[in-house]
């Protein structure tokens, strides 16, 4: 009578991971964490850090509309044209920061009882913390892209000290493929690094210009609300003919 063969631990995954793909990529992932030891550990958690950043500030860019200026190119024309009443209705309930702000220097100046300076310092106060706000938890971010790739290089350094350590101690029966194996080990993280790195830098730089450019279309958006359209002359400041003003323009 013929003994049924006993599959192996090897045979028992392969069938596992062919059953079931998921499970396979589990496993793989497991092994490349238990390969690369502490540091993959540590920029494998720095991975996740950077992803729930990402996603949080995606949703509150999304939330607030923060590259969506209609309304507030509208608002600005109005004022333009002595409509204040009528800019004030087109940002008063948009979500948009610079909106926002603008809707508080208007507020101020329908008012008419605050000089410029009171409603210029309240709508830059109020600005300066809702940009603040879109900034919150970018730190965070630079710090993650800044030291993954540096936690890499460290976790190779350890790897490749190991692996000629243990050439060392073979002495002259060195296996090849031991300070190979011990080389590729010691390069997945330097690898994991970059693959943190380089997608966590480009979000950053990404999410902090969308501030950058907030704040300045806050700033331009406050000060349309104290100066005067200068990009033409009125017609009587040079007579019924307004010639002077076409040569004006043409010098």
């Amino acid at each position: 009578m013929q003994e049924t063969p006993t599959p192996t631990v090897d045979a028992l995954t392969a069938q596992t991971m062919a059953a079931d793909p998921g499970a396979g990529m589990l496993r793989e992932a497991w092994d490349l964490l238990v390969l690369g030891g502490p540091v993959v550990a540590v920029l494998v958690v720095m991975s996740i850090v950077a992803m729930a950043i990402t996603v949080l500030k995606l949703w509150q860019f999304w939330s607030v509309r923060a590259t969506r200026l209609i309304n507030v190119e509208r608002a600005v024309k109005l004022k333009r044209l002595g409509k204040p009443l009528e800019a004030l209705a087109c940002v008063q309930g948009d979500k948009n920061p610079v909106a926002q702000t603008l809707a508080v220097a208007l507020r101020g100046h329908i008012r008419g009882d605050l000089e410029r300076d009171t409603i210029r310092a309240e709508a830059v106060r109020y600005g300066k913390r809702r940009v603040e706000a879109m900034r919150s938890y970018l730190r965070p971010l630079e710090v993650i892209a800044s030291l993954a790739p540096l936690l890499g290089l460290f976790g190779t350094v350890l790897g490749m000290i190991t692996a000629f350590q243990q050439m060392e101690a073979a002495g002259n029966q060195v296996n090849p493929s031991v300070l190979s194996g011990g080389i590729w080990e010691a390069l997945l993280t330097t690898a994991v690094g970059l693959a943190v790195a380089i997608p966590t830098v480009a979000v950053f730089n990404w999410l902090e210009r969308v501030a950058e450019r907030t704040q300045i279309a806050m700033a331009d958006a406050i000060q349309h609300v104290f100066t005067e359209d200068l990009s033409r002359l009125p017609a009587n400041v040079y007579g019924d003919t307004g010639r002077g003003a076409g040569r004006i323009g043409a010098d």
